[in-house]
């Protein structure tokens, strides 16, 4: 009868030992787009432009993506992406990210975590240093295309240039002489 203890004793060890990946958490070579691995993630694919050209993920859950350049993404934000975005992933979050800003009056702010609800909901929530701004995640669903918007030269002078050569300052001007001569 001992025996058969310690027969049930070893044998339930073994049903409840923790694996190397645990249940919620995808293995990372079975993934082979950057775009499968954030919805096995629980997060949404359009987190990224479609313009990744490659991307690495550790067991601990940090990754790197690689872009041919930096470019920009209209949200309700502007979003720049740096060639190199690092951090590590987890269920329902990215933390110590790098490579990702978002334009708010004028000023470029570093986003530092993205998180969603868990169980989800219809949020998704980006902390830039000390704020926490929630958001729609509807926007995020897609996988949009990255345009180059005068980000690679990255200096005001090209900004300047690039604002310039679009037009806007000269639809600008229209719509202030309409107001004038109103």
């Amino acid at each position: 009868m001992a025996l058969y203890r310690i027969f049930i004793f070893f044998f339930s060890l073994t049903l409840f030992t923790p694996t190397t990946h645990s249940l919620n958490e995808p293995d990372p070579d079975s993934i082979s787009t950057v775009y499968e691995l954030l919805p096995k993630y629980g997060l949404p694919s359009g987190l990224l432009p479609d313009n990744v050209t490659n991307f690495t993920l550790s067991d601990d859950g940090r990754f790197v993506v690689h872009l041919p350049d930096s470019c920009e993404i209209e949200f309700d934000y502007l979003v720049r992406y740096d060639k190199t975005i690092s951090g590590r992933i987890g269920y329902g979050s990215i933390t110590e990210l790098k490579g990702i800003e978002v334009r708010r009056f004028f000023i470029w702010l570093d986003v530092d975590e993205i998180k969603v609800d868990l169980p989800p909901s219809d949020s998704i929530y980006f902390k830039v240093g000390f704020i926490n701004k929630k958001l729609d995640i509807d926007q995020f669903k897609t996988v949009r295309s990255c345009h180059d918007n005068g980000v690679s030269g990255s200096s005001c002078g090209d900004s300047w240039k690039s604002f310039l050569e679009k037009g806007k300052l000269q639809g600008m001007m229209d719509e202030g002489e309409m107001l004038i001569t109103e």
